[in-house]
C-alpha cells in the first residue's frame, strides 16, 4: 500500500518546549483567572516542588488556584465527575493539568463535566456511552507535562475508565485541545526508571502504530519516524540515568511528536487491546500493557508481510542501520526492552489469567473497535485472542 499524500492537520495548541520552560508560564496568555490544578493522587508532584512552582507562576500571572489531587494511573469516571464538581463549586474558569498523561486526560474530561450536565459517559461515543454532543464548550485547559509518554498535551483526546462496565475508552473532540502546553524536560528528571520506560514505550508505540497503519500519510510519516528514532536511540540512556537531561529532552521531544502523530495519523488495534487489559486490571500501567503484547502484536503483521519496508525503516531508525529484514524490527524492539529493564514483564504479574483473554478480545472490539479499521491486515476476534496468548506469561 502506498503512502497517502493527503492529510488533514489541525493542532491549535501552543507548545512551549525546552528545559526551564515552566518558568515562563506567567508570561503566557492564560485562558482565565481561576484555575483548577489537577494532579495525581500520589506524592511526587508536591514532593518535587512542581505544584508549588506552578502555583507561584499562576499567582504571578494574577490567577487564583484550587487543587484537585485525586487522579489515578488509569483515571476513573468517578474521578472525572468529582473534579468537574469541584471546578463548578469553586468557580474555576480553566483547568491546569500538572502531571503525566493520566492527569492531562482526566483534566480534559473534567473540563467537559465542569460545564455540562449529566454523567461523563453520556458524552462517550463508543461502548455503552450515549454519544451525546456537548451542551456547553468544555473549559479551556493548560497542560504541563511531567512525563514523556502519551503526547496528550498536544492532542484532542482523553482516555477514561468506567470500572462498572470494564470499559476504557478514548474520546476525541477538537474542543479538548489544550490552549497551551508546557513541555519542560527538567520536570521529568525525577521520574523513576521503571515509569520512564513504561512512558517512553507508550510514546514509541503511538508512532510505530501510526507508521504501519493504513492511514499513514506524508505528514504522519515525517513525525512518526523522527519520534521512533528519538525514543529508540535515547530511552535506554534516560532509564539508566534519570539525570541525563539530553536523553530526557530527546524522549520528551519524541513524546510531543507522537502526540502530533495521533492528530494527523492513527493508532492501530494495539491500543484497543491494551485498553481492554487495563480496563479489567486497574493497576496495570498502560505503557506496561503495551510492552507486554508488543512483540507478539508486531510479529503478527510481519508474518503476514503487511508492510515489510516500513518495519525495515523502523529498525533502521532505532539503530539497526543496516537492517534489510522486517524481523529485525522485532530484534531491535526486544533489545530496547532488555536495555530498559522491562523485557520480563508478565500479564500474570498483574493478576491476568489465561481464561480472561477471549473476553479481552471481545472488549477491545466493543469499546475501541474503530482502531481496528486502521490495521493493514484485518484482525479477527480469534486473531486478537491468539496474539494475547502468544504474549502471555
Amino acid at each position: 500500500m502506498e503512502t497517502r499524500t493527503q492529510y488533514d492537520m489541525y493542532i491549535p495548541t501552543r507548545t512551549i518546549f525546552g528545559a526551564g520552560s515552566l518558568n515562563t508560564l506567567h508570561q503566557q496568555a492564560l485562558p482565565g483567572k481561576k484555575a483548577l490544578i489537577v494532579i495525581s493522587s500520589g506524592r511526587s508532584t508536591r514532593a518535587n516542588g512542581y505544584l508549588d512552582r506552578t502555583e507561584e507562576q499562576l499567582h504571578k500571572a494574577g490567577v487564583e488556584t484550587v487543587v484537585f489531587d485525586k487522579v489515578e494511573a488509569n483515571p476513573l469516571k468517578s474521578t472525572v465527575m468529582a473534579g468537574g464538581k469541584m471546578a463548578r463549586e469553586n468557580g474555576c474558569d480553566f483547568i491546569v493539568a500538572l502531571g503525566g498523561g493520566s492527569c492531562i486526560d482526566a483534566s480534559k474530561a473534567i473540563a467537559v463535566m465542569a460545564v455540562n450536565p449529566g454523567d461523563y459517559w453520556d458524552y462517550v461515543c463508543a461502548g455503552t456511552g450515549k454519544g451525546k454532543p456537548f451542551v456547553h464548550t468544555p473549559l479551556p485547559t493548560v497542560a504541563i507535562s511531567t512525563t514523556a509518554g502519551t503526547g496528550s498535551e498536544t492532542d484532542a483526546s482523553c482516555v477514561i475508565t468506567n470500572p462498572e462496565t470494564h470499559e476504557k475508552i478514548g474520546q476525541g473532540n477538537p474542543a479538548l485541545f489544550p490552549r497551551l502546553a508546557i513541555v519542560d524536560p527538567e520536570l521529568m528528571l525525577t521520574v523513576p526508571p521503571k515509569f520512564t520506560a513504561y512512558q517512553g514505550f507508550d510514546a514509541l508505540f503511538h508512532s510505530t502504530e501510526a507508521y504501519i497503519s493504513n492511514f499513514a500519510n506524508l505528514m504522519s510519516d515525517m513525525y512518526a519516524i523522527n519520534a521512533i528514532e528519538s525514543v529508540g536511540r535515547n530511552l535506554a540512556a534516560a532509564v539508566k540515568d534519570g539525570n541525563n537531561l539530553a536523553a530526557r529532552e530527546r524522549v520528551a521531544w519524541a513524546n510531543s511528536l507522537s502526540g502530533t502523530v495521533m492528530c494527523v495519523g492513527r493508532c492501530t488495534s494495539s491500543h484497543s487491546m491494551e485498553h481492554a487489559m487495563s480496563a479489567h486490571h486497574q493497576d496495570l500501567p498502560h505503557g506496561a500493557g503495551l510492552i507486554i503484547i508488543s512483540l507478539a502484536y508486531y510479529a503478527f503483521f510481519i508474518r503476514r508481510h503487511a508492510c515489510d519496508e516500513r518495519f525495515v525503516r523502523m529498525a533502521r531508525a532505532m539503530g539497526r542501520e543496516d537492517a534489510t529484514r522486517p524481523e529485525e524490527f522485532l530484534e531491535v524492539l526486544a533489545k530496547l526492552q532488555e536495555d530498559c529493564g522491562v523485557a520480563g514483564l508478565k500479564m500474570s504479574d498483574y493478576g491476568i489469567t489465561p481464561d480472561e483473554l477471549p473476553e479481552f478480545a471481545r472488549n477491545a472490539r466493543s469499546t475501541m473497535g474503530r482502531l481496528f479499521a486502521f490495521d493493514r491486515v484485518p484482525l479477527s476476534e480469534e486473531d486478537v485472542t491468539s496474539i494475547y496468548r502468544e504474549a502471555y506469561k
